[in-house]
């Protein structure tokens, strides 16, 4: 079951610890001036990538996705939006590349239907350097699926399967996207897009909040990450995997 957390703005002095995972909420329908002003911030390639998208809003939604990501970071990293230089692993996951850095950040992004989601969590020390721990996040908009147990059938595990085909009409939309979104936040983390969503099981238990039971069949792997459901808004469901044990989550929004 996905709770409804509580929102709060953010301290003036923004700080990780090495247990708290900050997870930021935002609007992305901007004014246009936002909107450039965002866009003075983005690199190069960020503008290619914005330019290729055939529908404005679209367009609109990824500049301000990706000025308010660099926003949010440059507070907790002490620089200008625009200092911030990112890589990409195969899959296109995010990391930050600027080798001055105090700290290594881990973080990841989702966006769906003019809403985003930040996950930002310290890591160690950048010298020497130390692993942050993998954090995924990710956001749906719960639009009407009409054929909720085709698609479980076709991308999730045959027990998985088995509870969604079994629970009133109701209900296995909601719990459909409890399970997308668990799933796609843990291949978000690991950021390589294997093992598939098939590969990610999770328990499903109506009321109760879902968990990873095991990755391509081993347990063990599974208990090393915690997961947690949310819901940011009326009609979107979330869900934020976080490499680890014992993590506090904290909401803010964005201003």
């Amino acid at each position: 079951m996905a709770h409804e957390p509580l929102w709060h703005s953010p301290s003036t002095n923004l700080m990780l610890s090495k247990d708290v995972v900050h997870v930021w909420r935002t609007n992305l329908d901007l004014p246009e001036s936002q909107i450039q002003a965002f866009a003075q911030t983005l690199s190069p390639d960020e503008h290619n990538r914005a330019d290729r998208f055939y529908f404005e809003k679209d367009r609109r939604h990824f500049i301000a996705g990706r000025g308010i990501l660099r926003t949010i970071l440059g507070r907790y990293l002490n620089l200008e939006p625009a200092q911030l230089q990112f890589s990409y692993s195969s899959r296109g996951k995010p990391a930050l590349a600027n080798t001055d850095i105090g700290e290594i950040v881990a973080f990841n992004l989702s966006h769906s239907n003019g809403l985003a989601l930040y996950a930002i969590a310290q890591g160690a020390p950048a010298k020497p350097i130390a692993h942050a721990p993998y954090v995924g996040i990710d956001l749906e908009y719960m639009r009407p699926m009409p054929k909720v147990e085709e698609l479980a059938k076709r991308f999730f595990c045959p027990r998985e399967f088995a509870v969604i085909s079994s629970l009133p009409e109701e209900q296995k939309q909601e719990v459909f996207f409890q399970a997308w979104t668990c799933k796609e936040a843990y291949l978000k983390a690991i950021g390589d897009g294997l093992p598939g969503l098939d590969g990610v099981e999770v328990s499903l238990t109506p009321g109760e909040p879902a968990t990873l039971l095991s990755i391509q069949g081993d347990q063990e792997a599974a208990s090393h990450w915690s997961v947690y459901q949310l819901t940011p808004s009326p009609g979107y469901m979330a869900a934020l995997a976080v490499e680890g044990q014992g993590w506090n989550i904290e909401y803010l929004n964005f201003e």
